[in-house]
């Protein structure tokens, strides 16, 4: 039954992801620290992320901007190696309250970079993935601050989501390679990633027909309702 819990929603999840660019680790990050805890559900959702942004890599290979995608992942990859390095000598309990303040607090943070319209350069991004590979390594997903982030580089609809998802597949793997240094990836975890991975591709390719369809507000909307109710439920267990 936990399986297909996790297989039900990472099918959502992968689903939304590839109509939004993020909110797969919002929907499942929950579901993973009730069933595995937190620090086991860190690994997990980074590998199932690699297979999901992989999934819409696939979906959208001729659209990526690799200038872009370079110059982000040239700090951001080292800055999730350096973060996993941290999230490790944290105990699990602050590793819920941080997952959880930090999913909330995004909802301004959000709305804060929203109104800036502020056009970003390949200088930028490089400036900008430092800090954002590093608080990745640490809760999991960034995305609501590197999907204004690349929009504001002048990327949109499938070129933003397999531009963003290219640059987010090398985060994840240097956070998984980072895990498998310092032995945080028992077979089990390899095994749930894989099994929650799969469910997030195919809701990537499930994606594909609905993306020019969503308007800006309802993206809004819908990414502050999932950083909310996700960070709610996340601080809830984490003080029961």
């Amino acid at each position: 039954m936990s399986y297909l819990l996790v297989l039900a929603v990472g099918l959502a999840a992968g689903t939304l992801s590839g109509v939004i660019g993020t909110g797969s680790s919002m929907l499942l990050m929950p579901v993973l620290v009730m069933l595995s805890g937190p620090q086991q559900a860190v690994p997990i959702m980074a590998i199932a992320a690699i297979m999901g942004n992989f999934g819409k890599v696939l979906a959208w290979w001729r659209e990526i901007d690799w200038r872009a995608c370079g110059a982000y992942c040239s700090t951001a990859v080292p800055g999730a190696a350096l973060g996993v390095r941290t999230l490790l000598a944290l105990p699990p309990h602050a590793v819920e309250i941080a997952l959880g303040l930090f999913f909330v607090a995004m909802v301004p943070a959000r709305r804060w970079l929203a109104r800036r319209a502020v056009r970003f350069s390949r200088w930028h991004l490089a400036a900008i993935g430092g800090p954002v590979g590093f608080l990745t390594g640490i809760v999991v997903s960034t995305g609501p601050i590197t999907v204004p982030v690349f929009i504001g580089y002048g990327l949109v609809k499938g070129a933003f989501l397999a531009t963003e998802a290219a640059g987010s597949l090398a985060v994840y793997g240097a956070k998984v390679a980072t895990f498998d240094h310092f032995g945080a990836l028992p077979l089990h975890v390899v095994l749930d990633g894989l099994i929650t991975g799969s469910a997030l591709m195919a809701g990537a390719f499930c994606a594909r027909r609905i993306v020019v369809r969503m308007s800006p507000g309802t993206f809004r909307l819908v990414v502050d309702g999932l950083m909310l109710s996700s960070g709610l439920s996340l601080l809830w267990a984490a003080g029961r």
